[in-house]
């Protein structure tokens, strides 16, 4: 089940969210894909990673961002807020 692999422990990484049983966190996978990693890329350099693990990341992050959208403002070009 992927809620499973994702978990946090104080005492590994400071306590940020890392798929289960490693030091990988949801932090690096996402990093990775944002700069354009593939999956595959992604599990070859880390061997201990799954695909199933990676989209255990992609999901733990959207239930994360679905949870807390108050710090996402939206900006005009020039960096003034919207106005609706």
């Amino acid at each position: 089940m992927q809620q499973d692999l994702i978990c946090s422990d104080p005492k590994v990484m400071m306590g940020k969210p890392t798929v289960r049983d490693t030091r990988i966190t949801v932090e690096l996978i996402l990093e990775k894909l944002a700069a354009g990693e593939t999956v595959e890329q992604i599990v070859s350099e880390h061997p201990r990673l799954t695909e199933e693990a990676v989209r255990a990341a992609l999901a733990f992050a959207s239930e994360v961002l679905r949870a807390d959208t108050s710090s996402i403002r939206c900006a005009t070009p020039r960096g003034e807020p919207y106005r609706r």
